[in-house]
């Protein structure tokens, strides 16, 4: 059994309603996270922490559900237009399971900690257009009745679909972790704001393959890289404090098709860095993931420091994940085409791991002028100038994920020396 903490839940049955299912495994507890300096206690960041895993165990549970039932599938696909058009593909989709997962976690949340209330953002319009050219509000309402009608109105009043999801909404999710429970770390929530990215690889996702082999342990593609990400953040120096990155598609099993999920935690504040992994080791022949459509120019510069290790996979966060996992030692990005609720939640469980993630652009003009020392990271407070819709919040210059500094000065020698970059 690995150290890292860890729990599984199964996606709900179809048909029945959107409990978080059969039983947790999970790691060895605090002895197995990875702990720098033992922060003092804060009841309020211990519980914000906590309603963050919560929150995301429960958007699993509704990404599962909307995924296996295929006729409630087909309802909850509508094409992204305008200004969240995400400018890398052709077609880009936000499904309803998007728009409603994010809906939760705000509202959840902010129930919770209403000092965070306006301070929760996310990737989604809660504006939806049903087929029959009505536009609505999603929202989770005071009742599991109301929410269904609401919902009933956005799937063209298709009612056993929208009591479904309902039920998903307002269920109670357990939460038994005690290495979560024993978290302690003195930040409080009224200096933070949180980045939502309800459903990241949203085109993986509504593709729906759960037969993708991995290469090098790494899944090119598919379900597994479907990922729930959240991200808490410090309102005044936009540094990720703390990170949840939810699986919901970890594992399928093979009796009854059911999906299990896993998810992994991090801190990092001040002194105080935990996680529910372990540091990923050096490894003697490191791998590096990138975009499948990343330039030729980027892989011939980095084939001599990784050989035939240069991995290629969907999903932001899900290469940010495998940088995490240590199945990468980098994930290299040279366009702008990820966003701050891609990057904030694993950029706070790398920096819990002693790792982090910077500006490629800025990074590389830096190395070419004589700055050899680690350059600062990114940061999720402010909007970038002269952008508008979604673009406002992208990572412009690109990204470099590290687990270990050494990988990233590696990174910036090869691409420095490369011409054309």
């Amino acid at each position: 059994m690995s150290s890292a903490v860890a729990r599984e839940t199964r996606s709900p049955r179809a048909g029945a309603g959107a409990g978080a299912g059969g039983g947790a495994r999970r790691g060895q507890g605090p002895a197995g996270a990875a702990v720098r300096g033992p922060g003092p206690c804060h009841a309020a960041a211990m519980a914000l922490l906590r309603a963050l895993v919560r929150a995301s165990e429960k958007a699993a549970c509704i990404a599962q559900l909307c995924r296996q039932e295929d006729a409630l599938f087909q309802l909850l696909v509508e094409e992204k237009r305008g200004a969240d058009k995400n400018k890398r593909f052709v077609q880009d989709f936000k499904t309803l399971a998007d728009v409603l997962i994010q809906e939760v976690i705000k509202h959840d949340v902010g129930a919770e900690f209403p000092a965070l209330q306006g301070h929760i953002f996310g990737e989604e319009s809660n504006k939806f257009e049903n087929g029959l050219g009505e536009t609505l509000v999603v929202q989770v309402c005071g009742t599991e009745c109301d929410t269904a009608a609401l919902l009933a109105c956005v799937l063209d009043h298709n009612q056993a679909a929208a009591e479904l999801l309902a039920a998903a909404v307002h269920q109670e999710v357990p939460l038994e972790d005690p290495a979560l429970a024993a978290v302690a770390v003195a930040v409080s929530p009224e200096s933070m704001a949180i980045w939502i990215d309800p459903i990241d690889s949203t085109n993986q996702y509504i593709r729906g393959r759960g037969d993708v082999a991995p290469v090098g342990g790494i899944y090119p593609s598919g379900l597994r890289s479907a990922l729930v990400l959240i991200g808490a953040y410090d309102r005044h120096s936009g540094e990720p404090l703390l990170g949840v990155i939810n699986e919901p598609f970890y594992r399928q099993d093979p009796l009854t098709h059911r999906w299990q999920g896993k998810y992994h935690w991090g801190v990092s504040y001040q002194g105080t860095r935990l996680c529910s992994l372990p540091c990923p080791p050096l490894r003697p022949d490191p791998a590096a993931v990138l975009s499948g459509s990343e330039k030729p120019e980027v892989q011939q510069a980095l084939a001599p420091l990784y050989g035939g290790r240069l991995r290629f996979a969907s999903g932001a966060g899900y290469k940010m994940l495998c940088v995490i996992l240590g199945l990468a030692e980098a994930y290299v990005l040279s366009e702008g085409s990820t966003y701050k609720w891609d990057s904030c939640g694993p950029h706070a469980v790398l920096r819990a791991l002693g790792g982090g993630m910077v500006d490629l652009g800025a990074a590389l003009a830096g190395w070419r002028a004589g700055w050899h020392e680690p350059p600062p990271q990114l940061t999720y407070h402010r909007a970038a100038g002269g952008a508008a819709g979604a673009e406002r919040w992208a990572n412009h210059g690109g990204l470099v994920a590290f687990a270990h500094p050494e990988h990233l000065l590696a990174v910036l020698d090869a691409l420095a020396a490369a011409p054309g970059l």
